[in-house]
């Protein structure tokens, strides 16, 4: 009897944890719901939102594609053709339905389907975009760390006006400034574009396009004087914009540092001993990591959207550029194409930052 009363109560914690075991996938589950819905809300909503756009924008679709001279009866006819006799409402499920299958119609400026330009020119700012921001990374985390720890002394009033020269200055004066310097001086690095006139039928035949990334394609290719001339052309971009990308993440480290280094926990591992460069760059960092990574990740969402003027300066054929030639050219189907992009980007970075998050921070578990 006593040995089934003591056994008793362990019985009865086994059930508690295998009932508090059972309540845990269900709240899993729920949150994985949870999260699919909202991405298919905020999906909904920039589709909404794009839509709206391409209609209250003053350009005419019909006109665009027909030509000022058609007459009323060819104008009419695209009119029926394009689905804009419809009612709104039903233009809209039309359009939904066409995303949803990959369709964003015709570009006027290229003739070819719009699907088919993003997929040439994303790959070429996701490969600029890419590297800009790991070299933000690499140079801007260490930066701020060393900032943070010389707070007030010189290498923190250095680093802080290398970081205020990086907001300050417009990207495409500093992008023209240094192709002249560096491509027009001292030719050092590439031109404009991609690659130069004479790799571009290197490239074209030798090199099998796997992920639209020239630095990788050719790698695999073994096409290694293409690789070697597509280098040459993409440092300098990189470089324009990995520099704008160090100084906000430099100092977005800076402000995350001096908040931990002023936590007690430092100041408890400093009385116990443990060694400086341990108490910043393992304790300190590792704390600040957790903001700092939706930091880094915005960021690179940014430089995936927002580097129009680098792409203009250097002739880069990537997304921002695409859109441009698009808005000047009144080709709404491909703006909004790039536009839907951008934003499906954007939702699905914020997506993969809140996964790291709790990648990291168990306490957001």
């Amino acid at each position: 009897m006593s040995e089934q009363r003591e056994s008793a109560p362990v019985h009865g914690d086994l059930t508690e944890a295998g009932a508090g075991g059972g309540l845990m996938l269900p709240r899993v589950f729920r949150h994985i719901g949870n999260t699919g819905l909202s991405l298919v809300i905020t999906l909904f909503g920039l589709l909404l939102v794009t839509f709206v756009i391409g209609r209250l924008v003053p350009v005419d679709p019909v006109l665009s594609v027909v030509g000022e001279r058609a007459t009323q009866e060819q104008y009419e006819t695209a009119a029926r053709a394009m689905g804009l006799d419809k009612p709104i409402p039903e233009q809209f499920a039309i359009y939904v339905n066409s995303v949803a299958h990959g369709d964003f119609g015709h570009s006027n400026l290229t003739a070819r389907p719009v699907v088919e330009d993003l997929a040439d020119a994303f790959p070429a700012t996701l490969e600029l975009a890419t590297l800009a921001t790991i070299l933000g990374v690499l140079f801007g985390v260490p930066a701020g760390v060393v900032s943070a720890v010389n707070q007030g002394r010189w290498p923190d009033q250095v680093l802080r006006f290398v970081g205020l020269l990086g907001y300050s200055m417009p990207v495409f004066w500093l992008g023209l400034i240094a192709l002249l310097v560096f491509y027009g001086q001292l030719e050092w690095v590439g031109g404009p574009g991609r690659l130069d006139t004479s790799y571009e039928l290197s490239y074209e035949f030798d090199v099998t396009r796997h992920t639209g990334s020239i630095l990788i394609d050719s790698a695999l290719s073994g096409a290694w004087d293409v690789l070697f001339n597509a280098l040459t052309h993409i440092v300098l971009p990189v470089v324009v914009l990995g520099y704008f990308s160090l100084a906000y993440i430099s100092r977005m480290t800076r402000s995350f540092m001096l908040e931990q280094l002023g936590q007690e926990y430092v100041t408890t591992a400093r009385v116990k001993g443990v060694p400086e460069w341990r108490v910043v760059w393992v304790h300190a960092l590792g704390n600040a990591a957790v903001p700092l990574i939706t930091v880094i990740v915005l960021s690179y969402a940014a430089l995936l959207e927002g580097s129009v003027l680098t792409e203009t300066v250097f002739a880069w054929p990537g997304l921002g550029l695409y859109i441009t030639k698009a808005l000047f050219a009144a080709d709404l189907n491909a703006v909004l194409g790039g536009t839907v992009v951008i934003g499906v980007v954007f939702v699905c970075l914020n997506l993969l930052s809140d996964l790291l998050y709790v990648a990291v921070d168990p306490r957001a578990r």
